[in-house]
Parts: C-alpha cells; structure tokens; sequence
C-alpha cells in the first residue's frame, strides 16, 4: 500500500529533491529551451500564455513563472500539474531519482479522502498487463482478426499496448482481487460497473487499447466493439475518474511527445487505429481525443509541447509550430474542421487541414495504398482558413449573383477572424476570385465582418497576453538600479551559497549584511528569511526550502523568483568574485547610509564633545570597510 503522509524519511525526501531530475519532470509537459546560462525556459503549464516566461534552474532543482507566480521545486510541480499529494508526488518522483525510500511509524496519519493515485495507477498498469496477454488467447482470434484486416500485425499490437478484454462478467475482477485491490479501489478506477450483485467487469468482449497520460503512466483504456450481439457503444471509454479527465487527454501523447517537441508540428487524428497507422507510416507525432471533440485543454497541452510562442507567421516547413488536424469527408468531418477553427485562435501556430479526396481515413489509407499514402495526405495538407472558407463556400451556388452574395456574407466572417493582420487582405483577394467578385467589394465586406469584434479596427495581435492579466501586484522595478543590486545579491545567496562560503571577500560581505542594507521592503524581508534560515554558512541540499519555511506565503513567489533567476555571471571560475561584486555593492549602500547618519549626529552633537569622538571612531572604522571594498 502507498503511505500515508508525514511518514516518509526525511532524509529521503531530501535525497529526492536533490536527485529527481526537474529538466526530466518538467520537460515530459512543457517543451524547454535554453534561455541563458544554466536556465530553460517555456509556456507555462499553470496558465494560458503566449510568451513564454516559466523557468528552469536544473541546477537549483526549482521553476517559477514570472507570469502567475507559481514556483517551486520538482515535488511541488507534480503535486500542482498533476494533482498528486506530497507523498504521491515523492513516491512517484522516487523510483526515477534511484531513491528507495524508507518509512517511519508514529506521526499523525490523517485519513485519505480516496484511494491513493499510486493504487490507482498501479491497478491499471496490472489492467493493462492482463489485457495485453489475454489477446494471446484462442477466444481473442476475433481481436487478432480485426487488428489483422487493418493491417496491425502483433508486433505493432504490442508497441502501443492492445489487449482484449475477455467476454466473461469478473475476468478483470478476479485478477485485481487476487492482487489484493479493495472494492473501493476497484470502484475508483473506472474499469468496472456495478449492479445488484456488487462489481462487474466493464470491457467485456472487446479489444482494448491503454489510454496514457503524457508521463506513460496508463490512466485510462478505450475498447472496441467486436461481437454482433454486443449493444454496447462501437467504442467504450473509461469514464471521468480521478486519474482521467476526458478533455484533457491525448491518446498516444506518450510516444508522440518527441517528435512533437522536435518537429514542432501536431498531427490530431480520429481514433486509435488511425493514431497507430500513422506512427507506422513515419507520422510519429500523431494523436487522437478520447470520445470527445479537440478542446481547449487540449490547445494548452500541444502548445506547451510544441513550444508555441508565435512569432512571424512562417511558411509551411520553415521551422514555426503547426497543428494538422484530419478529418473524414462527410458532413461530420466538416463540422469538426469548423469546430477547429474556432480555436484556431488560440493556438500562435499555424493549423492545416489534412482531408483525403475520397473521405478515407489514416487507417483505411495505409490499408489500400501503404504507408507512403499517408505521408503524402499529411505533406499536402491545407490551410485551416482555406478549408473552412471552401466549406462555406460550397453549400451557395456560385452561378447566381444571388447565391454568391449569400457566399459572401458567410465567408466574409471568417476571414474577419483571421488573427495575422497581414495574412487577412491575402485571403481576401483569394476569397474575391474564387467568387468572382471586385476585390474592394470582399474587403470592405471583411472590415464590416470585422468591425464589431475589434473595435477601432485594432490588430488580434496586439491583445495584451492572457498571463498578463494574473502578474503579481506590487512587482520591485527591476529597471530601478538599487532594486536590481538588491535582486542580484538575493539570487546569489539562494543559488550559490557554496560558492559565497567558499569566496573569502564575498563570505566576508554576507557576514557583515544587515536587513537594513535592503530599500526594497520585499527584498529586506526575504534577507531577513535568509538570516533565520542561518545565512549562507549553514546553506545545504535543502537551503531554498528553509528559505521558504522562514518566508512564508507572501514571499514565496519572490524566493522562487529570484531562485531561477539566470544570473549574469554564471560560470565557476568567475562567479566567487561576482558573487562578491553584487554583494559588496548592497553593502556599500548599507555603510555610505550609515556613514551619513553618523555625520549627522555628529553635528548634532556638537564638536568636541565626547559623542562626537564616539562618533567619529565609528565613521573611521566604515570608511576603512568602504575602502577596502572598493579596492583602495
């Protein structure tokens, strides 16, 4: 059994924290880039946006984003992304990080509200196992059969995972039970119904395909109609569970995800024998929704893979990210392009259409002409815009003048939604001669289409990004040179405690800092966390998490903040005296305020008097410092 939380070694948890590769972690979710020394950078899977401003400090095991707020380290990420609990997040992080965990009696154990993620999880990989295995059997010939008419071999069953679910009522159960899975558990999974007589299997009779989140983890299973009498749906996906959320999953994502972030192209198809066909056929970046249409969810999921950060509109194969989705011919596959386009504009990338002339899908394709057939649909994708305007254009007949007007007033407000001001007045002229109309008719056509959704004809472009809108309130000014001392002496502290207490001049600066060498109240009160934590000399494996213990919430975004910060200097053989650089600066601040203070009172205290000479000892002493810092 999973355990319960405040059981786990320390020790252990910190072992993890420092072993569990975050680049790894986060990179299965977001595609990263490098962006300075020693930092990654990508779209932020916390919230919607278009520039990337989420950053890695692998070096540091921590993110945070300077657009929402949200930061932390590689147990944080899993528990907020994922929505794993601590120990969920340390059991699963543990494995990878080659750390056997050890657990401890004692503690307050409070109740789960549910059965453990970890349970879960490993009650559908045993699932899948059995699944799989049972495709052997004489009863699963029909199975074998179907896969086989559709040119799936074994060997290609076996690379994405088919099983077959026996026809019997408890086939599943029985083997869950015999691994000693409670009936709360099993409930929870999603994979067996109930009745007067208790559970039951739920896939019976069918041929199953594991439905993976983007981790590998199966969290899921879609399964396929293969007997007449059964009056079940043509194909039957786990419901909502805990683990799987329909709209936010995408089948295949688990073996596409490189080629996505490589390629920077998506290829969303229908269905699961559609998504092996087209990996078969080379198109490894290829996916499928799971019994719903593509959504939102999905846009952000693809956008963080393919690393989404628009740009100039580029040309199909110059590098920029784009999305092709296929579809069948009939009528159902036009509404879906339609539905499509509705989130075009939320995607920076470009969208295709990728329709075979004689309605065929990938599957049937590789069937009739191979696998080079279903690169060359791909390769000779559409437009998005295109397709939708032809689709529109297609129910008027465009021999009339009546009919072309009608033509017009409904593709007129496609066009309008077109986000790249430059690529809008192209489609106009095209839009114009496939109607046969005056080009100045269509554009002014388009700009009336246009006008109420951008008032004063403002360019999409030029909408402020979505993470904007959540920036944290009272931000310092890095721009203010004081602030950005300050900033710069904190990310040294946080990042590179060893090389401050290794680094004799700057050791010597960090000793002598005082809260009141910081202006900036947020960067005082973080100092000041810094102190309680025991200063850099007592920094170690966990030091940023100290940090964080002694800040508290409302500093919690600026520790993490400043903490993958990429720092100017970042290489060994310079960063000590860097390191002494920015810090010194802060505290040259801190002794020429000092140093005007005591002038004052000297003043006040009049010359001669014993104060005085008190005073003018001390101003001595800190001019030396101030000296010496400078070099002098």
């Amino acid at each position: 059994m999973c355990a319960v939380a405040g059981t786990i070694n320390r020790d252990d948890i910190a072992s993890v924290r420092e072993r569990a590769s975050i680049e790894q972690i986060v990179g299965e979710h977001v595609a990263l880039k490098p962006a300075g020394v020693g930092t990654l950078k990508g779209l932020c899977p916390f919230h919607d946006e278009r520039t990337p401003s989420f950053n890695v400090r692998p070096s540091i095991g921590r993110y945070h984003c300077f657009g929402c707020g949200e930061g932390g380290d590689v147990i944080s990420f899993l528990m907020k992304l994922d929505g794993m609990t601590f120990v969920e997040a340390v059991e699963y992080l543990a494995p990878r990080a080659g750390v056997t965990l050890r657990y401890e009696s004692g503690g307050t154990r409070p109740e789960p509200s549910g059965p453990a993620r970890g349970r879960l999880l490993e009650a559908h990989r045993i699932a899948a196992e059995f699944f799989q295995a049972q495709l052997g059997s004489p009863e699963a010939k029909i199975g074998r059969d179907f896969l086989m008419g559709r040119g799936f071999d074994r060997e290609a069953a076996a690379s994405f995972g088919v099983g077959y679910a026996p026809q019997g009522w408890s086939a599943l159960l029985d083997h869950l039970r015999g691994r000693n899975f409670t009936d709360a558990e099993l409930r929870a999974t999603g994979m067996f119904s109930e009745g007067n007589r208790g559970l039951y299997d739920r896939f019976r009779g069918r041929l199953v395909w594991p439905i993976r989140e983007v981790t590998g983890d199966v969290i899921g299973f879609g399964a396929r109609r293969l007997y007449d009498d059964d009056q079940g749906p043509k194909y039957l996906n786990t419901p909502e569970t805990q683990l799987y959320k329909k709209a936010t999953v995408l089948y295949g994502i688990d073996v596409a995800k490189t080629a996505i972030r490589q390629e920077r192209t998506t290829v969303v198809v229908e269905g699961y024998t559609d998504v092996m066909a087209c990996h078969l056929a080379g198109v490894t970046n290829a996916v499928a929704t799971c019994g719903t249409a593509f959504g939102e969810e999905h846009v952000k999921l693809v956008r963080r893979l393919m690393g989404d950060t628009g740009g100039a509109q580029l040309k199909v194969g110059s590098g920029g990210a784009s999305v092709v989705f296929t579809f069948d011919g009939d009528e159902a596959g036009q509404n879906a392009a339609l539905k499509s386009f509705a989130l075009d504009q939320q995607f920076l990338a470009q969208t295709f259409v990728a329709v075979d002339p004689d309605g065929m899908d990938p599957c049937d394709l590789r069937q009739r002409s191979g696998d080079e057939a279903v690169r060359s649909l791909l390769a000779a994708r559409t437009p998005l815009f295109e397709f939708v305007i032809r689709t529109q254009l297609a129910v008027h007949n465009l021999n009339t003048p009546e009919g072309r007007v009608a033509a017009l007033r409904a593709a007129a407000p496609v066009v309008a939604q077109i986000r790249d001001g430059a690529l809008r007045p192209e489609y106009s002229r095209r839009l114009a001669g496939w109607l046969g109309m005056d080009v100045d008719t269509v554009l002014a056509a388009v700009h009336r289409a246009r006008s109420p959704q951008q008032p004063g004809h403002a360019d999409a472009s030029a909408t402020p990004p979505v993470g904007a809108r959540h920036a944290p309130q009272a931000r310092p000014d890095r721009r203010d040179p004081v602030a950005r001392a300050e900033a710069l002496s904190l990310g040294v502290m946080l990042q590179a405690a060893d090389v401050v207490r290794s680094h004799q001049g700057a050791l010597a600066v960090a000793d002598e800092l005082a809260p009141e060498a910081y202006a900036v109240p947020q960067y005082r009160a973080l100092f000041t966390a810094i102190a309680a934590a025991g200063g850099v000399r007592a920094a170690g494996p966990d030091w940023i998490d100290r940090v964080l213990e002694q800040a508290g919430d409302e500093l919690a975004s600026t520790v993490n903040g400043l903490a993958v910060t990429p720092l100017p200097h970042d290489k060994p053989e310079t960063l000590g005296d860097y390191a002494f650089s920015v810090l010194g600066k802060v505290w040259e601040g801190q002794l020429t305020r000092r140093i005007a203070d005591l002038r004052g009172a000297m003043q006040r205290a009049g010359e001669g008097t014993e104060e005085s000479s008190r005073l003018f000892a001390e101003i001595i002493g800190l001019e030396t410092r101030r000296r010496w810092l400078r070099g002098e």
